[in-house]
């Protein structure tokens, strides 16, 4: 049922478009698809059924975003598998290498910087990977807190797990989800550090100056 659901063309148009993390309407939603409203509502009764978008109204407008990032987990897995035999749509243009390189997938930093800051948090012992299980370590927790001010209670959640694999399509290995890499998101934007880009449809995040440096000095490759 998820499979058919996903591997609709219009369907998976909408989902990569949620892959921003914000609500969009039905109207949005069918430009990203290219279809009919009457066609998109058709879309979307089926992938609410299906548990893969929720709904959520304000005044008159009625707005979609995807149901958890596990959904976003399976859509950049599937990415991944495309780029590597072939089959990714591509659309070229200036920000292909900003993409690559930083992007929000669902609520967490994806892309090459993501790759960078789960590999050197690993490589630190900040936390321990097996295969796709993560764990976040004492010395991570205190890092958290000494450095960005994420305690451990603030990681709670009923539903999600603190630490979880997200297969990267571009690079594709693992960069960091979990409420630890939502709360790491959130936070670089609190600090100014990093910003979505403004285009509409975008995934791109945008570094400051001081956010790359600042984010070096924390999750550089030269760390010691």
């Amino acid at each position: 049922m998820v499979a058919s659901l996903v591997g609709d063309p219009a369907r998976a148009n909408m989902l990569t478009a949620l892959m921003n993390g914000r609500a969009l309407t039905a109207s949005e939603l069918a430009q990203e698809a290219a279809i009919t409203p009457q066609t998109a509502s058709s879309h979307l009764s089926k992938l609410e059924a299906g548990g893969l978008i929720e709904p959520e109204k304000q005044g008159r407008h009625r707005y979609y975003r995807l149901t958890d990032d596990d959904v976003a987990g399976v859509l950049e897995g599937l990415a991944g598998l495309a780029a590597r035999t072939g089959h990714m749509r591509v659309r070229t243009g200036p920000k292909d290498p900003a993409l690559r390189r930083a992007r929000i997938c669902y609520d967490h930093l994806a892309g090459d910087l993501g790759v960078q800051m789960l590999d050197t948090m690993r490589e630190r012992n900040l936390v321990r990977q097996k295969k796709q299980d993560i764990e976040l370590t004492a010395e991570g927790e205190r890092f958290l807190v000494k450095h960005l001010q994420i305690s451990p209670d603030m990681l709670a959640h009923p539903r999600r797990p603190v630490c979880k694999a997200c297969l990267d399509w571009s690079e594709r290995r693992h960069h960091l989800a979990g409420t630890l890499g939502a709360a790491l998101m959130q936070r670089f934007a609190e600090l100014k550090w990093a910003s979505r880009d403004a285009t509409p449809g975008s995934r791109v995040v945008n570094f400051t100056r001081t956010g790359e440096k600042q984010f070096d000095t924390l999750f550089g490759s030269g760390q010691d």
